[in-house]
């Protein structure tokens, strides 16, 4: 039988500390939600795009000296209606305006109205439908207001504001807003209730955890991948509603350009001068698809139950 030689063992003392460790890498919730956001192409591509569409929007138009009301060329024939080509890289309307100018000034307008109105009716659904998550008093008053309200066309509510106010940038705004938050709130309250009372939190609270600490560390996670869903829903959904309302002259006023407006206003080049209604409707769809799509892998990158 082998001998075991002690020289080449030492004793080491018991650390108490050190036996209550665990040995596992550091999680940061945040660094795992941007390196699954990262790493599918869709959003690099799109991201790529929307970048893209958006220092037009916003860089472009400030060196460019466009009126959407001029006419000054409207009696050179030789500056109307010309197809894109290197010069006019959208072409040219009957008023001898440059539709390429007009595309971005107007999904800069488009872009704005649907980023405040989204901003506004978020701050208010997120806030309320925390409170209204655990407030009973207050959940007796907006439930009723919900089922009301919900039973209503979100789109004839609008179209009555907008006809109501008239036409204008912050009136329709308000439009948008004035029941806006409210499904948000629900949603919101819903998951507040579905998490509230989980054995975790319970064990937390049981603890004595602060309740700031359970609502960031808890809650919070739990919840950023429902809002962000809900905002890449509203984003381009709000710039559907600015272009249908303005297609129809319910937006915004006839002197401020938008998609919508432009889609509006040549629709009847359709045959003749299909060029003038087809580029700002493909620039509506590039404007609504990727923040739709960003929108979407950043809500599933946000669940922790994606993570690894």
């Amino acid at each position: 039988m082998a001998t075991i030689d002690k020289r080449k063992f030492e004793f080491v003392a018991l650390d108490s500390y050190a036996s209550e460790a665990i040995d596992a890498p550091a999680y940061s919730y945040w660094r795992s939600v941007f390196r699954q956001f990262f790493s599918k192409k869709s959003t690099l591509v799109m991201l790529s795009l929307l970048v893209g569409i958006l220092l037009m929007s916003f860089i472009y138009p400030l060196f460019a000296n466009y009126d959407f009301e001029d006419v000054s060329n409207i009696n050179d024939f030789s500056k109307r209606y010309i197809w894109p080509n290197g010069q006019y890289w959208f072409g040219t309307d009957e008023k001898g305006q440059s539709l390429f100018d007009g595309v971005w000034y107007g999904a800069r307008n488009s872009i704005v109205i649907s980023v405040i109105a989204t901003v506004i009716n978020t701050v208010i659904g997120v806030a309320l439908g925390g409170i209204w998550g655990v407030s009973k008093r207050l959940d007796k008053i907006l439930i009723e207001v919900y089922n009301v309200v919900s039973n209503i066309p979100e789109m004839l509510i609008i179209i009555v504001m907008t006809y109501s106010l008239g036409a204008g940038f912050w009136n329709l705004i308000l439009a948008f807003c004035l029941t806006g938050w409210l499904g948000i709130a629900y949603a919101i309250r819903v998951q507040v209730l579905r998490y509230r009372d989980l054995e975790y939190n319970l064990a937390s609270q049981t603890l004595g955890t602060p309740v700031w600490k359970i609502v960031t560390k808890n809650l919070l996670p739990q919840l950023v991948s429902v809002i962000v869903t809900m905002v890449s829903a509203m984003l381009p959904s709000y710039i559907s509603y600015e272009a249908f309302l303005s297609f129809f002259g319910l937006g915004l006023p006839v002197t401020e350009p938008s998609l919508g407006r432009l889609i509006s206003n040549y629709s009847t080049d359709l045959l003749s001068n299909g060029y003038l209604f087809w580029i700002p409707l493909t620039v509506l769809i590039l404007v609504s698809l990727p923040l739709y799509i960003v929108g979407q892998n950043l809500a599933d990158a946000s669940d922790p139950r994606s993570h690894r």
